[in-house]
């Protein structure tokens, strides 16, 4: 976080220029009096089924939570919030323990409130009224245990931003993903086929309970979404019509002030597009704060495009004379061709390394099928089949992500895997029978016969050397810091040896070495560091940095 401490320190004064501004913006309530509204009663039906009416919250055997709600904008909220309460308090703790973990200080963590405050002051003007009556229905089961922060409304409304700002304020590895659109004679069937990994990355806590939501709004289109508690936003989904969206971060400039996040824009996609020219006119007319790649499928159309937006440009990626469209994490139109940043970012992050990867594994897979893809999200391996470590994020697989999707948009059915990341079992959802009474008769959301199995993967010494790492690299990074215990030579050949080919484990080794002064240590690891598949252009100058600091301190 010491980037946005920064930023928080240079605006400080800015921030007592605008205090009215915040003073107004902090005490905004929407108007919800328009809409009917019955306070939910709660049927607790066992430990993980709710029902209220004809709502519903379910936890399957794949530990997947299901929602269903149906309503007006205040009535999906109240309904959303009533059923998920639990969920969404833990999950808001969760994310909060978070932030304090990365500002640990009470002066700074002051500053980032005072910050967000001014940042997120004109974030409701950029917000549909009838979004933020359903964010204010779900606020009300919201805790009040964080209301030093803001209100319980307006904490809602900042969370929808939350992966806006995390990657427009610092470019946190928090988010890294990757989809990709097939169809024609690129798939068995001819029909289209999507798939996803949204790669954000808030913990492991953060990412058990996932949420399948099922929404039947009063006015529009129902769809189906993948995201958490606490969540009315769209990151990965699919409307009954056949319209899909999934978002990919970009290169941002940092705005000045918070408008619609992206996840909104997405959402009303979802509830209002029925073909791909009803969606790029929706995106058209949303103001966003971030630069962002949003795949839009379409049954309808038969086809796939890339919405791209940011603050000050907009641009549609179609292929020609092709059957397959990829998106990772930069743009790709004719709009964005002379966009210093992107270029910069194409040629530094991970983001070119992926794309190349994806179109690699294209060639070896010519006709898809639902598994095949799963196969591809999966993918742990380098450009052409180089082992580059578990959990870089040159990977598709970077064992990171929040969740896979795989969309069937003419079938109307979506696979979304379980826990952990997308190596286990994916859940077949089929559309047209969830939104129409045969669900309702059978009870049942999922489509057991068409999942798709777990990642063989999840079962071997490799995986539980790869959970066994995670566990030791916080503490061979506390230690390098000083933080921690004296580590010992068969302790850091150890920690290496559960993940050989990562660069990480050789820097952080010669990081720990460079603390304790043991420069001809550090010297070897670093060099180490630079024969494996470092992730980042910047990343490899972090290690070509210390290996020169190690030389001078030895000679």
């Amino acid at each position: 976080m010491v980037d946005i401490c920064k930023i928080v320190c240079s605006l400080l004064c800015t921030i007592t220029l605008v205090s009215c501004g915040i003073q107004k913006s902090i005490h905004h309530l929407p108007e919800v009096k328009q809409y009917a509204l019955e306070v939910p009663k709660v049927e607790r039906i066992n430990d993980s089924t709710f029902s209220f009416n004809q709502n519903y919250l379910t936890k399957n055997r794949q530990q997947l939570w299901e929602l269903y709600i149906k309503g007006n904008p205040l009535q999906l909220g109240y309904n959303n919030g009533a059923l998920t309460k639990d969920l969404m308090q833990k999950q808001e703790a969760i994310f909060f323990s978070k932030v304090e973990g990365f500002v640990p200080s009470n002066f700074k963590q002051k500053l980032l409130r005072g910050f967000l405050k001014w940042y997120n002051r004109k974030m409701y003007l950029n917000v549909r009224e009838d979004y933020q009556a359903e964010l204010y229905g779900l606020s009300r089961y919201s805790s009040d245990q964080y209301n030093f922060i803001a209100p319980r409304y307006l904490r809602s409304l900042y969370l929808h931003g939350a992966h806006d700002i995390g990657h427009a304020m610092q470019d946190l590895a928090l988010v890294g993903c990757s989809s990709l659109a097939v169809w024609n004679d690129n798939t068995e069937d001819g029909d289209l086929l999507i798939g996803r990994n949204f790669d954000f990355y808030v913990g492991d806590d953060f990412a058990k309970n996932k949420l399948v939501e099922f929404i039947e709004p009063e006015e529009g289109i129902s769809y189906m979404s993948v995201s958490w508690p606490g969540m009315i936003g769209v990151v990965s989904g699919m409307n009954k019509e056949g319209i899909t969206v999934t978002i990919n971060a970009g290169k941002s400039k940092i705005p000045l002030t918070a408008k619609t996040p992206i996840s909104l824009v997405t959402r009303e996609i979802l509830q209002y597009a029925k073909n791909i020219d009803e969606a790029i006119a929706i995106a058209k007319k949303r103001k966003v704060f971030v630069s962002e790649s949003i795949l839009v499928g379409s049954a309808n159309d038969k086809d796939a495009v890339i919405i791209e937006v940011s603050p000050n440009n907009f641009g549609v990626y179609r292929v020609q004379n092709s059957s397959r469209i990829v998106c990772t994490n930069h743009f790709q139109s004719e709009s964005y061709k002379d966009d210093k940043k992107n270029r910069k970012h194409i040629l530094e992050s991970h983001s070119g390394y992926r794309y190349e990867k994806l179109q690699e594994l294209l060639q070896e897979n010519k006709k898809l099928n639902p598994e095949k893809m799963a196969s591809i999200l999966r993918d742990r391996s380098g450009l052409k089949g180089e082992k580059i470590g578990y959990g870089n994020e040159k990977a598709l697989n970077q064992l990171l992500a929040h969740h896979a999707v795989i969309f069937s948009p003419q079938k109307k059915l979506v696979w979304v895997s379980s826990n952990p990341y997308q190596l286990g079992e994916f859940v077949c959802y089929d559309l047209n029978r969830i939104f129409s009474a045969d669900r309702l008769k059978s009870g049942e959301f999922a489509v057991s016969s068409l999942n798709i199995s777990k990642d063989p993967f999840l079962d071997s010494r490799e995986f539980k050397n790869y959970e066994e790492y995670k566990k030791l690299h916080n503490q061979i990074d506390d230690a390098s810091e000083g933080k921690g215990e004296v580590l010992s030579e068969d302790w850091i050949r150890h920690y290496q040896s559960l993940n050989p080919d990562f660069w990480l484990v050789y820097y952080q080794a010669g990081k720990y070495y460079l603390s304790k002064k043991d420069f001809y240590k550090a010297k070897a690891a670093f060099e180490k560091a630079l024969t494996k598949e470092i992730t980042t252009v910047p990343d490899k100058r972090k290690v070509e940095k210390y290996l020169r600091k190690s030389d001078r301190k030895l000679n």
